[in-house]
């Protein structure tokens, strides 16, 4: 099987970038694979792709930041994308070209914008798929519109977790669209696993103000005077650096909480330590959470939505705890910090648990996706010609009208507004 992913730019550093190369790397064992680039800025990636991996960019920044086109908004990649200002005619020209001259299978779109491009200019002979690495709560009700459009014409959404998936078939409506849950993996560890004797908890990811690191820093506060011996690491850079900094220092934890910078690959540094931790009030996934279970850490984390509770099972391979609770942060921590053996018997957990996400059983659940989904084209074409349907049909098409016409109601209200306000200007 011959299979295309696209995404925004494989140059960069994210957990996109990260799950695409994973997956494209563990299909290449048995497929012709190729990741395309919509945009490009540097001469080498950030992250490590499987030399069986193919990778070819349609938009060099460094080249052609300043063509014509480029300076003109984006027709095709729609305007309530968070990326959109990154897009430009010249980019719908190379996608659109780029989609009609492909030469493969399967079609991979790896954010709304470019699923929109796949639905909208793939050929009828490619299976087109549209990954969501974020989820449907989490986009604007003026990009939800854009997207019961236009993803009607996918053949299959997968989603990272089974309650966006579910949120998908409740409030889209997409019909013969196949909607299912696929998970992120993380490949097998190279070096043995964390044996849980450091003194030494560690969080990893963007320091932006979803992560909470400010939360998990105050949380730590408490097991430093409990166990001055043990360090909290926080790998990653991002925005919020300098005001953590400045917390660690009023709270006088210098000695036991470290800014680390960013560490790629990973993996070394989470064998450095005994407990996992994440303290974000939204998390569409849980990458960092399923890569140090995966080197025998037990994970302590908020129980935002929607990744951690499908990855930590409460009291056996981590702790979850409510969002934004300092205190029951403090506690789950410190009950791992301080039972030796405890913090063991959930390092094994952690282990086996954590195989699931392993890039055998994912890359399994996909090739049969894909080929399921290649087998029932026809068929779902057929049936949603013929109009066929059920009670429960008719109560999806209801629930997902009243969905859409909640959804139009608020981007109207906002155009609204919008306009309102360039008045008072």
């Amino acid at each position: 099987m011959k299979i295309s992913f696209l995404i925004h730019n494989a140059y960069g550093i994210g957990g996109t970038i990260t799950t695409t190369f994973n997956l494209a790397g563990a299909l290449a064992e048995r497929h012709d694979v190729e990741v395309v680039s919509a945009l490009r800025h540097r001469e080498h990636p950030n992250l490590v792709l499987d030399p069986r991996v193919r990778l070819r960019a349609l938009v060099d920044l460094r080249k052609e930041a300043d063509h014509p086109l480029h300076q003109r908004p984006a027709k095709v990649f729609p305007p309530a994308e968070y990326r959109h200002h990154q897009y430009s005619e010249l980019t719908d020209q190379r996608i659109g070209e780029c989609l009609a001259a492909l030469d493969a299978d399967v079609v991979i779109g790896t954010r709304p914008g470019l699923n929109v491009h796949i639905a909208r200019q793939a050929p009828q002979h490619v299976l087109r798929v549209g990954q969501e690495h974020l989820t449907l709560d989490n986009h604007s009700p003026r990009l939800r519109t854009a997207l019961r459009r236009a993803y009607r014409r996918l053949d299959v959404i997968t989603t990272v977790t089974e309650a966006d998936a579910a949120a998908y078939r409740r409030k889209m409506w997409l019909p013969g669209v196949h909607v299912e849950a696929l998970p992120n993996s993380v490949p097998d560890p190279a070096l043995p696993p964390a044996d849980s004797t450091a003194k030494v908890v560690i969080a990893a990811g963007r320091l932006v103000p979803v992560k909470r690191y400010d939360l998990l820093i105050e949380a730590f506060a408490p097991v430093a005077a409990a166990h001055p011996d043990w360090q909290l690491r926080i790998y990653g850079k991002g925005e919020e650096q300098p005001r953590l900094r400045e917390l660690i220092e009023r709270l006088g934890l210098w000695n036991n909480v470290f800014l680390m910078g960013a560490a790629t690959p990973m993996e070394a540094e989470w064998a450095k330590g005994s407990i996992g931790a994440a303290a974000s009030n939204f998390e569409p996934f849980g990458m960092t959470i399923v890569e140090a279970m995966r080197c025998g850490l037990p994970v302590v984390s908020t129980d935002c939505p929607y990744g951690p509770g499908e990855i930590i099972q409460d009291g056996t391979d981590g702790r979850l705890v409510p969002v934004g609770d300092r205190d029951a942060l403090a506690a789950a921590l410190l009950d791992l910090v301080g039972d030796d053996e405890r913090r063991r018997r959930m390092s094994r957990a952690a282990l086996d648990n954590a195989r699931r996400f392993a890039p055998g059983p994912v890359v399994a659940q996909a090739e049969r996706l894909l080929e399921t989904a290649a087998g029932a084209r026809g068929t779902r074409r057929a049936a949603t010609s013929q109009g066929h349907g059920t009670g429960s049909a008719l109560a999806g098409r209801v629930h997902a009208a009243r969905d859409a016409a909640r959804d139009a109601a608020h981007a109207a209200a906002s155009g609204v507004l919008r306009s309102i306000r360039k008045g008072r200007r």
